[in-house]
This record gives C-alpha cells, sequence and structure tokens, in this order.
C-alpha cells in the first residue's frame, strides 16, 4: 500500500535524520532491510519455550511463513494498525496470531495515493483531537495547544492520544474502516477549537432572555435549557440528577455497553449513523427486561400475590424515573403510551376534542413530523377548526417574529417539535411557550427527538404537554410518555375504555380510576416501561450534559467534514441543531447514497422521514440522514466521509 506520509527515514530525511542526537552511519540499512532482517529472526526462532531468562516466544509451528511477503510500510503504520488488529482478533478467534498486512482490496487501491484520516497510517491525525478542551472552555486559561497530549501522555480517551493503542486490548479502532478513508480539507487544530468554542447568538428576544439561563460558562446552546432554581425541591424524596457540570466521556467504554454495535454488516463493523429512527440499546436495558421476564412477569395492580407487587412495583418505579427525567412535579402527571404518535393522538383525541370546535385554530410549525400534522389535521377536519404555520428561514430555523402575528383570540393550541427529525433544527420551545401562554394558548411540545441530545425539564419551559418515545432514547420500541399539566389533566376525558383504568362498572354506570390511570386502558407494555425507566437512568448515570456536549463537538466536526464533499448539498443548516446532518448528492439519488453506505457497514436513512413539508420546503423530496448518538466517533465520521468522496469522483469520472 502506498501513502503520501511517511515516517522519519534515516535516509531520506531533508537534513540526515538524527536519533537521540547521533548521526547514524552511513551503512546504515535502510527500513526494508530492516523489516527483512527481523522477519528471518523471528522465522527462525524454534517453537520452544527454553528461551533465554525464560523468555517464551510463542511462535507458530511452520517452516514457512503462514501468507507471502508483503510490501514494507511505515513502521508509523504498522504501530497504528496494531490496536486495530488485536480488535479483530477479539471478534474472531480464528484471526492468525502474526501481524499481516490487510488484504487488498477496490476501496484501499482506489484511494492508495491520499492520507488516511482516523488514525490507522498517519502518525498524526490531521483533524486534532478536540475534547475535552471544548466542554471545559474556561476564561484566561492557557493558550489550548499546551494541554494537547502528546504520544507519551497516556490518557483513557483515545481521542486523546493521537490515536496511538489504548492500553486494553479491547480497543474499538478498526483498521477496515481507515483502509478506506480518504483525503478531505478540514480545519486545522486552532481553528477547529474557534469553532467549537463559538458563542450562542445573540438574537433572543428581551423579553424572553431570563427564560435561557446559561450553565455556568457552558458553550453549547443545547445546555440552555431554561432550569428551575436548584435551590427549591419541588418533590419530597426526589432524587436530582441535573448537574449543570460536563465530564469528557470514554466512548470507547460506552461503546462496550452497547453489545449490537460488535455487529457486522457486509463484513465491515456497524456504524449506526439511523439513531433519529432509534437508538440502539444498552446492555443494561436489555438485562432489565429480561429480569423481568425471568423473575417479576405479571399483570399489574389487581392480584395479591408476590409477582404483582412486584411488576407493578417496576412499573410504577418506571412512571417515578419518567417523571424524574424530564423534570416533572410527580409521576401522576405521566401516562405511558406506545410512543409519541400515540401521545399526539391521544391529546387530540380527548383535550382536543374537549377544547377546540369549529373555527378555532390550530398551529404547528413548518418543521413537524407527519405524527404531529396528521391528527390535527384530522381534528381540524373533524369540528371544522383551521391549521396554520409558523414558516421557517433558508437555514431551517423557524421564524419566531412570524408567531405572534399567527396568534387570534380563536387560536386554542400550539404543537411544535422541540428538535426536528429531518433536519435536526433545535426550535426556541421557551420563547415559544412563553409567546403562546401570553395570548392564553396550550402548547405541547414534541420532544421525541430532543430527549436524548440535551436537558429537558417540562416545568421550566412551562410546556403543557410533552410527548416522547422510548426507542429514541435508548430504550425499547413500543413504549412511550404523556406529561401533562396536573390541572389540565384531571379534566381530559378517557379515550379508550376496558380493564386497568375503572374503579367501579355496572349498567348503569362507569368510575373511571384517577389520572393517570384512566387514560392507560388494558394491560399495558409492562416489561417496555421497566425497560424505558432502566434507560433513563443509563442516561441519568453517564449524564445529560456529558452527552449533550460530546455530540455538540461530533456534529460540528460532521458538518464541517461533510462540507468536503463535492456536490454535497446539506439540508438544514440552523445555527442551533442537534443530531441530523441531512444532505443530497448531486448525480445519485438517496437510495443509491444509502446503498453504498450500507456496503460499507453504514447504516443511514434514506427518504423523507414522514417529514415531506420541511423537505419540500426546500425543494427535494428526499435525503439522506446520518443521525448521530452519543456512541458515535470522528472515525465513523471519516469512513462515512470517504464514502461520499469515491462517490463524487465516480460521478465525475462517469
Amino acid at each position: 500500500m502506498t501513502t503520501q506520509l511517511t515516517t522519519n527515514n534515516f535516509q531520506g530525511s531533508p537534513s540526515g535524520t538524527e536519533v537521540g542526537g547521533v548521526s547514524p552511519p552511513s551503512n546504515f540499512p535502510d527500513e526494508a532491510t530492516l523489516s527483512r532482517l527481523a522477519s528471518e529472526f523471528f522465522a527462525a526462532l524454534p517453537n520452544t519455550g527454553n528461551q533465554p531468562n525464560g523468555l517464551h516466544l510463542d511462535v507458530p509451528n511452520v517452516s514457512t511463513p503462514p501468507h507471502a511477503p508483503q510490501p514494507s510500510e511505515p513502521l508509523a503504520a504498522l504501530t497504528g494498525r496494531a490496536p486495530n488488529i488485536a480488535f479483530e482478533k477479539s471478534l474472531n478467534p480464528e484471526y492468525p496470531e502474526h501481524i499481516p498486512n490487510y488484504p487488498d482490496y477496490p476501496e484501499r487501491r482506489a484511494i492508495a495515493s491520499a492520507p488516511v484520516i482516523g488514525g490507522a497510517n498517519l502518525p498524526k491525525p490531521p483533524f486534532e483531537p478536540h475534547f475535552p478542551q471544548a466542554i471545559h472552555h474556561e476564561p484566561n486559561v492557557p493558550h489550548i495547544e499546551a494541554n494537547v497530549p502528546s504520544m507519551q501522555s497516556v490518557s483513557p480517551f483515545y481521542f486523546l492520544n493521537d490515536f496511538s493503542a489504548p492500553a486494553s486490548s479491547s480497543s474499538d479502532f478498526n483498521a477496515e474502516q481507515y483502509a478506506t478513508a480518504q483525503s478531505f480539507q478540514l480545519p486545522q487544530g486552532a481553528e477547529l477549537r474557534r469553532l467549537l468554542n463559538q458563542q450562542e447568538p445573540t438574537h433572543r428576544r428581551s423579553d424572553t432572555s431570563h427564560l435561557s439561563q446559561k450553565p455556568a460558562q457552558s458553550q453549547f446552546y443545547f445546555l440552555e435549557t431554561p432550569s428551575i432554581d436548584p435551590s427549591i425541591q419541588t418533590t419530597p424524596n426526589k432524587t436530582s440528577f441535573r448537574s449543570n457540570a460536563t465530564q469528557p466521556l470514554d466512548i470507547q467504554a460506552i461503546r462496550r455497553d452497547f453489545p449490537i454495535l460488535q455487529e457486522r454488516v457486509n463484513g465491515r463493523p456497524l456504524v449506526w449513523f439511523d439513531n433519529a429512527a432509534t437508538t440502539q440499546k444498552p446492555q443494561a436495558v436489555i438485562d432489565r427486561i429480561a429480569y423481568f421476564y425471568q423473575h417479576e412477569n405479571s399483570n399489574i395492580h389487581r392480584a395479591a400475590h408476590e409477582l404483582a407487587a412486584r411488576a407493578t412495583d417496576a412499573y410504577e418505579h418506571a412512571r417515578n424515573v419518567v417523571a424524574r427525567f424530564i423534570g416533572a412535579k410527580s409521576s401522576k402527571e405521566i401516562i405511558f403510551v406506545r410512543g409519541t404518535t400515540e401521545g399526539i393522538n391521544l391529546i387530540a383525541k380527548t383535550w382536543g376534542e374537549q377544547n377546540i370546535a369549529e373555527g378555532d385554530e390550530i398551529i404547528v410549525s413548518h418543521l413537524e413530523h407527519h405524527a404531529n400534522i396528521v391528527p390535527w389535521f384530522q381534528l381540524s377536519r373533524k369540528v371544522g377548526a383551521k391549521l396554520r404555520v409558523i414558516p421557517v428561514d433558508d437555514t431551517g430555523q423557524i421564524i419566531l417574529e412570524e408567531l405572534p402575528k399567527l396568534i387570534n383570540e380563536r387560536t386554542k393550541l400550539l404543537s411544535i417539535t422541540q428538535v426536528s427529525n429531518a433536519l435536526g433544527t433545535v426550535t426556541p420551545v421557551a420563547e415559544v411557550i412563553q409567546i403562546a401562554h401570553a395570548h392564553g394558548v396550550k402548547v405541547l411540545v414534541d420532544g421525541a427527538q430532543s430527549v436524548s441530545h440535551m436537558p429537558t425539564d417540562v416545568q421550566a419551559i412551562d410546556a403543557d404537554f410533552f410527548v416522547f418515545s422510548g426507542h429514541k432514547v435508548f430504550g425499547p420500541t413500543g413504549i412511550g410518555a404523556v406529561y401533562v399539566k396536573p390541572e389540565i389533566l384531571e379534566k381530559m376525558p378517557v379515550w379508550e375504555g376496558g380493564g386497568n383504568m375503572i374503579q367501579d362498572v355496572s349498567f348503569e354506570q362507569v368510575i373511571y380510576q384517577p389520572a393517570p390511570n384512566k387514560f392507560e386502558a388494558g394491560t399495558g407494555n409492562i416489561a417496555d416501561a421497566v425497560g424505558l425507566g432502566a434507560a433513563l437512568e443509563y442516561i441519568e448515570r453517564v449524564g445529560i450534559h456529558n452527552i449533550a456536549a460530546y455530540e455538540h463537538a461530533l456534529l460540528e466536526y460532521g458538518q464541517n467534514a461533510l462540507s468536503s464533499v463535492s456536490g454535497l448539498r446539506p439540508i438544514g443548516t440552523a445555527k442551533n441543531k442537534a443530531s441530523v446532518m441531512s444532505f443530497v448528492l448531486n448525480g445519485y439519488s438517496t437510495e443509491q447514497v444509502g446503498q453504498a453506505l450500507n456496503q460499507h457497514g453504514i447504516a443511514v436513512r434514506s427518504g423523507h422521514h414522514c417529514a415531506q413539508p420541511i423537505l419540500r420546503r426546500f425543494g427535494v423530496e428526499q435525503t439522506v440522514r446520518p443521525s448521530l448518538a452519543f456512541y458515535n466517533t470522528t472515525e465513523e465520521i471519516d469512513l462515512l466521509v470517504s464514502v461520499l468522496h469515491q462517490l463524487s469522483r465516480n460521478r465525475r469520472t462517469r
């Protein structure tokens, strides 16, 4: 394999390389000779334990090397690949003990003349590590370059070690990914840190500034979620997990918590960039669901036996965790549903039908998922109401100044997403809610795409309704939650009838249970509710502020990397974004791009993402949508971008 980068070379350095301050003799052998001599020496050793000083060398008992000799490579390339080989062997016990070059395959030949990004072939990555400096940005600190660890400084975080080998053999580095990566121009060191440390724009309305209390010294817009005075204990015995402090994450340790990330697709390690569709599950969630079925499985609330008590306790504990995680006052404000879609439909068919009549108006934004459009469209058709839309600008952010113009005396509800699933735009929900409440309008917040990326506090933003899905926040599918303010919840009519939600039934009358039980007819998804509780507890242990900070830097890295691809058009460029990097690529359908990425083990979503109105606003019907989570890495982004570069070159040459 060839590369544009070389390590120090005794015979090829510009001024005669010195080692330890001493110039090598003129007849000093070159690297190829040294490599050949070393190979001959080790091949000649017998496979025996009778080595000098008790040394035992585990040499294969063969007379010839198991593979044909390969071209010599820079020593840095070999040392960079060694941890990756250790990881490959951990996945495949049949992997040979020696350290060969990887097989030559078309992707490598296509980019053999280009430097590699990701660490496998580089003594130092061209895109310098950027953690935790951006996370711990403090005023008046020494120049940041002085704090970048060197190769001799061992850090538990792989991205602080110039991609050198971690001490553990369980590293998640993978040479197959890096071997297909290729060159693209990205901001270097200080420039990158400048990008990562850019301040929040100062365009917030002066009359709503008190709602956006930024945590101390935070540089991340999604850490600005307004929070209640921490000295106020709103709920007795409520444990707070909402620290504003951020810490660098051990991403490799986190990745080991998610067993599916060890999966291989088309012979390549899985790269899961489809997090906006669903997130993967940590082992803690998988184990908790298994434990429920092994030790607690029973219907709830209606039996005196032990397993019923265990199941009821587990289910209600999960409700308590949900309330704590989103900042509700009480678990009685939490209704379990199948997901965000069912949650919005519940509100439309209970509160909506009770309070919205002919001639009334409902406001949504242009960013909404179909699940936050269709129920309101159906309701407006049913009762004769009108649907109005908040416009967005050319970056994909809502035009906040237009909202007051849409509100009038007939406006009853505003329903808005906190994070767009198609563009990643983070909407200013605190300001939206304040404007709506000033006119007596109730607000529903769709938190499906926000709860896994940023802190949530329904009391601080003063939401009337808040809905989210478990599978979007590392929990099981088929479970979600609805938060409703208690004064609203008590007046809402039931929407389904059956068991579990009644106190007494006769043929003359039905007496319902208090909320939230009266909204949970029949046997609920008990096990997955328990799994959702485990998922949220896992996030609490990691720290949602830590996740938000890491993902912000990862998103900045990804968007800068994608900008280097010729013919790529990003869809959605709002300054305040989370998770999503939608784009279209000239000369290819979104399905073709998705299929090409899939051949490299990269999972992305291609299509309209159930958000056709906002895509059409940008003149497209579909996009390719890589979406990030806190277990993703810059190396995975490098691989994604390298494949896109290859597609772009192929388009220009065909």
